[in-house]
């Protein structure tokens, strides 16, 4: 994933609950996050597919056990694998 045409940049901030910002380029994001000089973690998620699914077809992902396949793990699951960054102060982190 690139954070191309089927993707959006979901900004989540360092102890938020929820998202606090959705964009459609990773350069409007970082510009918005430079500007308010804020913290947390930036996520590219793809649209019209579920992460579950998505890291399933990624190979990223196989669930190998019954609870897997199951509404309550589906809807609490992501994955590292998305791309995603990390930023202090406005400014994206080297981790």
């Amino acid at each position: 994933m690139n954070g191309q045409d089927n993707t959006v940049w979901v900004f989540q901030g360092a102890s938020a609950l929820h998202p606090s910002a959705a964009f459609t380029t990773l350069e409007l994001a970082e510009r918005w996050i430079a500007e308010k000089k804020v913290s947390g973690l930036l996520t590219a998620y793809p649209l019209d597919i579920s992460i579950y699914e998505w890291a399933i077809q990624k190979s990223h992902f196989s669930p190998d056990q019954a609870y897997q396949r199951e509404s309550e793990f589906i809807q609490k699951f992501s994955s590292a694998y998305l791309e995603h960054y990390h930023y202090e102060c406005g400014v994206k982190s080297s981790e």
